[in-house]
């Protein structure tokens, strides 16, 4: 007996698309007639039967929507699921939350256990590792299926979807500026490897505020830490020098929290003899000694943006072109900048 085939085992034969199998085996005329031809004799040959249960689940509506984030530690993802869960509820949505932990295999996983008919479109900020190996079949399919797709935070320029970010250039940018308003002279920049979207876009903001105030650009002043190795080690490094910078803007709470921890081991002063920024303004921030100066980046605003662009691209609703949404961000001053020596 032949084994049991699926578009899936189709498409691998082929080295084509689950929805190019789909359209052939349909006879639909995007698709050559060489090619229509070759999949439908081997599906005939195998015995091919499309299951019904699985065509179900995909053609009926769910009223779920499925958000896939890199990791839950930091505050700002949780905020924006809040925002989410917050506008979809409202619409009469549920919401199912997947993480990739950083990892592009576990992206990769999510989308496929989700838009396997649980849920009727996905909210997603993009893995580390898919950052990093520039590899994005697995977007590709879903715009190629009309599947209704968000991307926020960290994003791909080239996939073509519906998209919500921060104003990562203009926090950095007011961030440093109000480093050097306090009379901060060597502000270092503690930031992601520059496959990091957000990561190299708050450099970008960071670079700009020096040159308008007229401070020349110290590359030896710029920290890229690598999250997979030892943070503790890594940021301690930038402290523990002859001559440490006298400011810091850390693009996310936990790398500014650790600069904290490790000026005050020094036996810095902050914010007299070193001052720290960091983006995020969560409870970590909030409660650390002394409090940490923040970028707030808005979590809950982006999160309700993101469920009404999805919303209304499950829908049908709003314009057809694909949208770019930008969140201002703010700057919530604490004692880890009050003055500079």
């Amino acid at each position: 007996m032949k084994p049991r085939i699926t578009l899936k085992n189709i498409a691998k034969e082929f080295g084509v698309s689950i929805s190019t199998v789909s359209k052939a085996l349909k006879d639909s005329h995007e698709i050559s007639e060489e090619t229509r031809g070759k999949i439908k004799a081997f599906a005939d040959y195998y015995n091919y039967k499309p299951n019904s249960l699985a065509l179900q689940l995909r053609n009926q509506k769910t009223s779920v929507i499925g958000v896939i984030i890199p990791e839950i530690v930091h505050h700002f993802f949780s905020t924006v699921i809040n925002g989410i869960e917050q506008y979809a509820n409202e619409k009469g949505y549920n919401v199912m939350v997947c993480l990739s932990n950083e990892s592009y295999e576990k992206e990769v996983s999510n989308f496929t256990v989700l838009t396997n008919g649980s849920v009727d479109g996905l909210i997603v900020s993009v893995a580390r590792e898919t950052q990093e190996n520039q590899i994005y079949k697995h977007f590709d399919a879903l715009i190629k299926d009309d599947f209704p797709l968000v991307l926020f935070d960290r994003i791909i320029d080239e996939i073509d979807c519906d998209k919500v970010i921060i104003d990562d250039i203009g926090g950095a940018f007011k961030a440093t500026n109000h480093l050097v308003e306090i009379g901060a002279k060597r502000i270092a920049l503690i930031t992601t490897q520059d496959y990091i979207t957000v990561g190299s876009l708050r450099k970008e903001g960071y670079l700009k505020a020096l040159v308008s105030n007229g401070i020349g650009i110290d590359e030896s002043l710029i920290y890229k830490i690598d999250d997979t190795k030892d943070l503790h080690e890594q940021i301690g490094k930038i402290i523990n020098v002859k001559n440490p910078p006298d400011a810091i803007l850390a693009v996310n709470e936990i790398y500014a929290a650790i600069a904290l921890k490790a000026s005050k081991a020094k036996g810095l002063s902050i914010p007299d003899d070193i001052a720290i920024i960091g983006f995020t303004s969560g409870l970590i921030s909030e409660f650390t000694y002394p409090p940490l100066t923040s970028v707030e980046q808005h979590g809950d605003l982006m999160g309700r943006q993101a469920a009404e662009l999805l919303i209304n691209r499950i829908e049908s609703k709003g314009p057809n072109d694909f949208q770019k949404v930008v969140i201002s961000t703010g700057l919530k001053i604490r004692k880890s900048t009050l003055s500079v020596n």
